[in-house]
């Protein structure tokens, strides 16, 4: 009998969602994401301190090229800390690149959320940085909060063949501006959906098929099919099982490794949920969507207002964790 995993994998393209390598090659995944929650962990395992030694050597030997004569040593470590995050980034990426057949998403910086050139900027040196290690573009996806800002620059970096995954994406409005920006794919939150409901309502626990981050996304899939929205749905942060079931047949699911493993324990029967055909068929009101309306529903939708604006925050934290993770390893180094 097939297992949960491999049945899922017939209707839907299983994504790892990891900065863990090890587990990357275990479950064979065609795509994998990260985040800077997961670097800043994986960073810190003592198996990838070698990539955390390289990606400091790539940024050391780049800011000396860059400014050979800094205004001071602390200036100057400052800068080589931030090309490590990008570098680090980029080569976790190149690594996961080697097992898995399809792509990585790679996250801009979550401090620049709000700025849209800044945004794109910092893609266009995360490209690079692939384009250099002979990496080709079709194989990144550069991830980016959902945002109005962020959703603009993505707009802006499809244009150029450069594909994005919005991520921290709670809302119907977000995945509509998202899809009508040519987005290559989007991850709405399944999971912190559900935390922000149980928490507001004081509810312990929900059915599966009630679950509100399961609504939600099976809503915004429903639409794009029956609207013709090239944008894929990756359904991400799952708080269980259930919710992965219930959500059979999404574009895309990115899934972490204990939910891997469970789904590769079982033997289940899996049913598919989520249909294009099916949806494509339904009574569904288009919403039309400018920057006005945006800003309009988001104020209005407290529960994506607050996750989005937590989620900017914790990945912000993140990485400010890991710029005193690899000053502390820098300054290691040098000594």
């Amino acid at each position: 009998m097939a297992t949960a995993l491999d049945q899922l994998k017939t209707m839907t393209v299983v994504v790892a969602d990891t900065g863990d390598i090890n587990s990357i090659e275990k479950y064979r995944p065609r795509d994998s994401t990260t985040n800077p929650s997961l670097i800043t962990a994986a960073a810190q395992m003592p198996a990838y301190a070698p990539i955390v030694d390289e990606a400091l050597k790539w940024a050391v030997a780049e800011t000396t090229k860059a400014t050979p004569s800094p205004a001071s040593k602390a200036k100057r470590d400052e800068e080589v800390v931030k090309r490590a995050i990008d570098r680090l980034a980029v080569e976790f990426g190149l690594r996961i690149l080697k097992i898995v057949s399809g792509r990585v998403s790679t996250e801009v910086d979550a401090r620049l959320s709000f700025d849209t050139k800044a945004t794109i900027d910092k893609a266009h040196a995360i490209i690079a940085q692939y384009a250099a290690a002979g990496m080709t573009k079709d194989r990144i996806l550069i991830k980016i909060a959902s945002t109005w800002e962020g959703i603009k620059a993505a707009e802006q970096l499809e244009k150029e063949g450069i594909h994005c995954n919005l991520t921290l994406l709670f809302g119907m409005h977000q995945a509509v501006a998202c899809a009508e920006a040519n987005a290559t794919l989007i991850s709405p939150f399944v999971g912190r959906i559900l935390d922000w409901y149980k928490k507001s309502t004081g509810k312990a626990s929900y059915p599966q098929a009630e679950d509100p981050g399961v609504l939600s996304v099976t809503k915004i899939y429903n639409y794009f099919k029956r609207y013709g929205h090239k944008t894929e749905v990756m359904g991400a942060s799952f708080r269980n099982l259930g919710e992965i079931i219930e959500l059979a047949g999404c574009d895309l699911l990115t899934i972490a490794p204990s939910l891997l493993a469970e789904l590769d324990a079982s033997t289940a029967t899996l049913v598919r949920k989520l249909d294009p055909k099916a949806a494509a068929t339904m009574h569904i009101e288009k919403i039309p969507m400018d920057e006005a309306t945006f800003r309009k529903m988001h104020e209005t939708d407290r529960m994506a207002n607050d996750k989005l604006a937590e989620g900017i925050a914790g990945f912000s934290k993140a990485l400010e964790e890991l710029e005193k993770l690899l000053a502390t390893k820098l300054a290691q180094i040098e000594a």
